[in-house]
């Protein structure tokens, strides 16, 4: 039986996943980085170095989307990064736990369940944007990748919101209890929205002396790909603009405009309503016009480029004027061009992840590209964060005010934004010679088993 196109009911189920991916990551990179500075008492640097380290560790996601290519089957991958996640997730909370009274052992299983969350979060992630990938429809891109991800931030606005409520008063038993139900609904989650989803591969004949291509050979080709590459460069620096606020700005708000934490909170929230509405109006948008081909969708991430880095700059003079400029309205822009951005991206991600260098179906290597896009997307968040702190800390000991440090980096991000609309207009022009039948087309090689 030949897989056929995702209708809305099979997006949502994916989205899903998404949600329940979002519920774990954000009680291991939120809530437990929390408990070890604040309860504990920790060095800051400890739960960094954690969440960093396990965005090292999805540079494996190559290696993840090749397997799901080679099987021709991503569904086991969707589960088995699920089930790694999850026992992760609860490693890292027991881990946490044991710092209290053993910090060396607390550190080294803490180690080892963010090396298990990276992997988790690489194998189900690359395979379920994969099977996005080849099975939705070019005219529903965009509105599935609105879906995926606004309910990737639905899922972690419920957790966030329901375990902070759970968490007072706060106990690590408390904690522990809380993990484990996180960890057991989202595994739930993801088992029942998978299932059935997928579908039967079309059967694929092999000469019995065809070997099947190597991860190595099939990495190279990738890379070798001057599309792939391009947008792999895209995904790096638009990412690294990006992530490089998220450290900051709540900071800012503080040393710059005097907000309480209370109020700098609020902004953050401001900020996340506007990257909502960016991501529905772009899902909306395709979804009525039917994304009118690649050359739409790259419109739509040059327009998010471009707005992002206008909102940046525009904070960067409010670094300047402070108190008295429109700060919200500034932050809430910029939450609403990154969510143009975001939505814009991932959709062309979908669109190009099955296009090979002359123009045609890749040939099932759609998990690889996504994992090769997936990685750079990993480094770019590990880098983004960090340099855009140190960035602050070494700008304040340069220039004599606080507020100098902050308009050279929100700067600088802009910058960063502006190179990304240009690579970005160099995008997708291969991806219009796929035609809409080859979108679905079956992976390639193997016979239905999936490779480690």
């Amino acid at each position: 039986m030949t897989r056929q196109p995702l209708g809305w009911v099979g997006i949502v189920r994916l989205g899903l996943v998404q949600s329940a991916l979002g519920s774990i990551v954000v009680l291991t990179t939120s809530t437990l980085n929390r408990v070890m500075a604040v309860e504990l008492a920790l060095p800051v640097m400890l739960p960094a170095a954690l969440v960093a380290w396990h965005y090292v560790v999805q540079l494996s996601r190559p290696r993840w989307g090749h397997g799901s290519d080679m099987g021709q089957r991503r569904t086991p991958w969707i589960i088995g990064g699920m089930a790694v996640l999850t026992l992760g997730a609860l490693l890292a909370t027991n881990a946490t736990a044991i710092m209290g009274s053993s910090p060396p052992l607390g550190i080294v299983l803490a180690l080892i369940a963010f090396s298990m969350i990276g992997g988790g979060v690489g194998a189900a992630g690359t395979s379920l944007l994969a099977l996005l990938a080849t099975q939705v429809a070019p005219t529903r891109r965009p509105a599935a990748a609105a879906i995926t991800w606004i309910m990737m931030i639905v899922g972690i606005v419920i957790t966030a919101g329901v375990a902070g409520a759970l968490l007072d008063p706060f106990s690590m038993q408390r904690l522990a209890l809380i993990a484990s139900g996180i960890a057991f609904i989202a595994f739930t989650v993801t088992i029942l929205a998978v299932m059935g989803v997928e579908g039967s591969p079309e059967p694929v004949v092999h000469s019995p002396s065809e070997p099947r291509p190597s991860f190595g050979e099939v990495l190279r080709e990738t890379l070798a790909d001057p599309q792939a590459r391009r947008f792999g460069i895209f995904v790096f620096v638009s990412m690294l603009a990006y992530s490089a606020q998220d450290l900051i700005l709540e900071p800012f708000a503080g040393l710059v405009f005097g907000m309480t934490p209370g109020q700098s909170t609020q902004m953050s929230s401001v900020q996340h309503g506007g990257v909502l509405l960016g991501m529905i109006l772009v899902g909306a948008a395709g979804g009525m016009i039917g994304g009118r081909g690649s050359g739409w969708m790259r419109g739509w991430t040059v327009f998010g480029c471009v707005g992002s880095a206008v909102a940046l700059f525009a904070l960067a003079m409010a670094a300047q004027a402070g108190p008295g400029w429109p700060i919200w309205q500034t932050v809430f822009a910029l939450g609403f061009f990154n969510g143009i951005f975001a939505v814009a991206a991932i959709g062309s991600m979908m669109g190009l992840a099955g296009v090979g260098h002359d123009g045609q179906a890749s040939g099932g290597r759609e998990g690889i590209r996504m994992g090769v896009w997936g990685a750079a997307q990993a480094i770019a968040f590990a880098a983004g964060g960090f340099f855009g702190a140190v960035g602050v800390d070494v700008g304040r000991q340069v220039f004599a005010e606080t507020s100098t440090a902050f308009l050279a980096v929100f700067a600088a991000e802009g910058l960063l934004f502006i190179v990304s609309a240009v690579i970005a207009l160099t995008l997708g022009g291969a991806a219009a010679a796929v035609r809409t039948k080859n979108v679905i087309t079956p992976p390639v090689g193997g016979t239905g088993h999936v490779q480690a």
